[in-house]
């Protein structure tokens, strides 16, 4: 039965919510919430099965809850193909998908969809050297400007921060948020090779309820709700909404219920303040700086007090370049040495000295100091200089030589010689002994207390109190379009959640505490409304329960983490990811990747893990949060880490690229280069879904075997030689998904008929083919209806097994048990390649 049959068919259970609505557990006075705006329209036709699209994703934000039919969410980034990491952007081999007249090709679909997020980084951040972006949706420009000045915000609304952001904004990366649907086609190109990339779209089956995107429409209001993240409620209002107030009081090991709702509904808000987890504040810094390598140094000139009786030399380092060591010279003669320096976590501050004797500064009012290389684990950065004069006991500072600023540099006659590296660095100083008490015992508190929920006697929420808002090292601010942390609100620290969550009976919410501090001050809100609207369509099962899952554990050498690995029909919406490592941060190197359906193909292939969060470069601007992502901590050993380990904390709220799936999914990432960094992870994803599968293999063409090509009607007048591949699917490197089959490739037209259910919401066609030539292309006809073309841009000489997906909508195949499919290789297209295909009916 299809999802829209679920509501027909589901009388029983709808009559039930129904009843239920009417005589219990609501007070008689208590007023049925009507509809929300915008609200759902669920079961009604193909057009409202996508869920909302376009700038409605934002405006209908209550609909998260729904789960899509005939909707997948993919990814064109410029991952290594070979399965390592050496080639994920640094050298730009696998960034374009192809090269034309107008520069580099990095996203290109036939059919009706929408772009959902775009993602760039380069030379720590800024991309002015890749020049121009276009976009054509529909065959039409949409943009084109310059990258870097598109990321800056100068294009205007909607093209305004926080739908784009550069890289001071989220801490090394650029991303463009702006959804962007098209009906026919879409191509991102950029006029050089951008090295670094991401662009995840979502497809559709068709293009019902498509409209192509409209730059010149500002979306003011998305802007408005936008810049408000993390501060009010970014959903629809539903009147009737009831907030229950109760004081905590949790001893160790204790539950607390914070609230029940027996009005079938939507629980939309929850809000905890916290007192007993108090946000310590680091004092951080942002600063310019260089480096130079073996054979350089650097050279300048500052002001000293003629009647000095020597001198003190500061330098501002980034100390996780270890072994840092460079003689001084001051006007010409040897005064001292920088370093040796120890290695610490990245992210914080250090500072080194060297004392210069009077005898040589007494008299001068400027000296000339010069830093020659000596050695080093990579090379001598320098950010920051201070000279500070000793007169008659004392010490005054008497100038500063700001490295990077080219108006100090210029004062005081820097120069650099054989230099390798230049940058800006946002970094923490070293908590003192109060503040490393204080963060110590709200962590004791963020970890411990747990938020459970439970909805219609399934408890599927059950994650750690601070990851579960967004920040799960330390009480820190977090602005996230779904959650928000006030870590400076009057009277302790507030943490809301705005995630809509549906029930048809009822719903709990407990609060338990695992930690050994006794909660004795602080306060919950739960807010609930009764909706039928919501109800029914989680009795339907077109809408999916809330769930966060948790895990937390060390990661295993050669095995992926899974952020979420699971069997039924859902939609994953965000991941919050609390990480700690290596001082050298370079855990951060592991790859995301998504399967869904079964596919052995990812449909998601990252290129770093603070790239999946939208940053760049172990995150070199220092923390941040915005609505989509954010880096809200992050700490070393003299910050609130354990010693000799590096602690970050990220979120990724993936809403209009949410990732649906019918059967299942695998969303799993990399600890370091090939999982081979130990790091300690707990992670909470987000998610919408239900036990019950929504979709179902129900054929399969074996390509090249006689009896399946007999039984499926296969015909071509030239078909190719049948010819055995041995390879393996892109993805995992340490246990790559091996195949050895038997495959046609042709440029002539072929057919076959597939089995497919009678009551199906559509029909997804899997083809397992050869990849190792690209751009493989096809026109389709189903029962001799035309459909978009089936192009499949991506290649890969190394991997060369692809599982690829074509959706049929429900207008080609509704009622049919058997469908009939035409595919007519494109005539300046590379042979059409083919091992098997299957039918996967939608329609639980």
């Amino acid at each position: 039965m299809d999802r829209h049959g679920r509501i027909r068919g589901g009388v029983a259970a709808l009559l039930a919510v129904v009843t239920a609505l009417a005589t219990g557990g609501l007070a008689a006075a208590a007023p049925e919430a009507p509809e929300p705006r915008g609200g759902p329209d669920r079961g009604q036709d193909r057009a409202s099965a996508k869920g909302p699209v376009g700038w409605d994703t934002y405006r209908q934000l209550d609909r998260l809850s729904d789960l899509p039919a005939g909707v997948h969410t993919k990814q064109f980034s410029s991952y290594d193909r070979t399965g390592g990491n050496a080639h994920d952007g640094f050298d730009g081999k696998y960034s374009c998908l192809r090269t034309t007249a107008a520069g580099c090709v990095i996203a290109e679909q036939a059919g009706a969809g929408e772009i959902g997020a775009i993602w760039f980084t380069r030379d720590e951040g800024d991309v002015t050297r890749t020049g121009r972006i276009t976009i054509e949706l529909d065959g039409e420009k949409v943009v084109d400007a310059p990258l870097q000045d598109l990321v800056d915000g100068k294009l205007g609304a909607p093209f305004v921060s926080p739908l784009v952001a550069n890289a001071d904004q989220t801490s090394g990366g650029v991303v463009i948020e702006v959804p962007m649907p098209y009906r026919e086609s879409m191509r991102i190109t950029t006029e050089h090779n951008p090295l670094f990339h991401h662009v995840s779209y979502r497809t559709f089956a068709d293009a019902e309820g498509v409209s192509t995107f409209d730059p010149d429409d500002p979306a003011r209001d998305v802007v408005d709700m936008l810049r408000a993240a993390g501060t009010a409620d970014p959903k629809p209002a539903l009147p009737g909404a009831r907030t229950r107030r109760t004081a905590l009081s949790l001893a160790p090991g204790e539950s607390q219920t914070l609230a029940r709702a027996t009005r079938p509904g939507l629980l939309s808000a929850l809000r905890l303040k916290l007192p007993q987890a108090p946000y310590v504040e680091p004092r951080s810094e942002t600063d310019e700086g260089r480096a130079y390598g073996e054979g350089g140094g650097s050279e300048f000139t500052v002001a000293v007090d003629p009647a000095n009786e020597g001198v003190r030399l500061t330098r501002r380092y980034d100390p996780i370049i270890a072994g840092q060591v460079a003689t001084v010279y001051v006007d010409g003669r040897e005064a001292g040495t920088w370093g040796p320096t120890p290695q610490a976590g990245g992210g914080l501050w250090a500072e080194d000295s060297v004392e210069v004797p009077a005898e040589l500064t007494a008299g001068k009012s400027e000296i000339t100091v010069r830093n020659a290389f000596v050695s080093s684990d990579l090379d001598v950065n320098e950010f920051t200089y201070w000279a500070d004069s000793r007169v008659g006991g004392e010490t005054r500072r008497t100038d500063t030589m700001d490295v990077g600023d080219a108006a100090s540099e210029t004062a005081h006659g820097y120069t650099i010689t054989s230099p390798n590296w230049e940058g800006v660095r946002t970094y923490d100083y070293p908590l003192d002994d109060d503040q490393r008490a204080e963060l110590a015992a709200a962590q004791e508190v963020l970890r411990g207390l747990r938020l459970r929920a439970t909805f219609d006697g399934e408890r599927t929420v059950d994650a750690p109190l601070g990851e579960f808002f967004g920040s799960g090292h330390a009480t820190a601010p977090v602005r996230a379009l779904m959650y928000g942390i006030d870590a400076e609100a009057a009277g302790g620290p507030e943490l809301t959640s705005w995630w809509p969550m549906p029930f048809a009976r009822n719903a709990e919410v407990e609060l338990y505490n695992g930690s050994g501090t006794a909660i004795t001050a602080g306060t919950a809100e739960v807010t609930t409304a009764a909706s039928r609207t919501h109800a029914q369509a989680v009795a339907s099962g077109d809408a999916g329960r809330f769930r966060a899952t948790s895990h937390a554990g060390p990661t295993e050498p050669g095995e992926s983490w899974d952020f979420l690995a699971t069997g039924g029909t859902g939609k994953f919406t965000g991941v919050t990811h609390t990480m700690t490592g290596e001082l050298n941060r370079n855990y951060l190197e592991g790859d995301e990747r998504v399967y869904v359906d079964g596919a052995r193909t990812p449909q998601i292939h990252g290129t770093g893990t603070e790239d999946f969060y939208q940053s760049g470069w172990y995150f070199n601007r220092g923390t941040y949060t915005q609505p989509f992502n954010g880096n809200p901590t992050h700490l070393g050993p003299p910050t609130g880490c354990a010693a000799e380990r590096d602690c970050t904390g990220t979120y990724r709220l993936m809403i209009h690229d949410a990732v649906p799936f019918t059967q299942s999914i695998d969303f799993d990432i990399e600890h370091g280069f090939v999982n081979d960094k130990q790091a300690d992870y707990s992670t909470t994803a987000y998610w919408y879904g239900e036990k019950k599968p929504a979709g179902t293999r129900t054929d399969t063409l074996d390509v090249g075997d006689a009896r399946s090509e007999k039984a499926h009607a296969y015909t071509s007048d030239a078909p190719g030689d049948v010819t055995s591949l041995d390879s393996v699917f892109d993805g995992d490197a340490q246990h790559p998904r091996q195949l050895t089959a038997d495959t046609r490739a042709t440029t002539a037209p072929v057919s076959f008929t597939l089995r497919v259910d009678r009551g199906n919401e559509g029909v997804e066609l899997r083809r397992t083919s050869d990849q190792a030539q690209p751009y493989q292309r096809a026109a389709v006809t189903v029962d001799g209806e035309e459909l978009p073309d089936w192009l499949q841009p991506l290649g890969n000489a190394e991997r060369r097994w692809l599982d690829d997906t074509y959706q049929i909508p429900a207008s080609a195949t509704a009622g049919k048990r058997e469908i009939t499919v035409t595919l007519t290789p494109a005539a300046d297209a590379p042979p059409w390649s083919a091992e098997s295909y299957e039918a996967h009916t939608l329609g639980g």
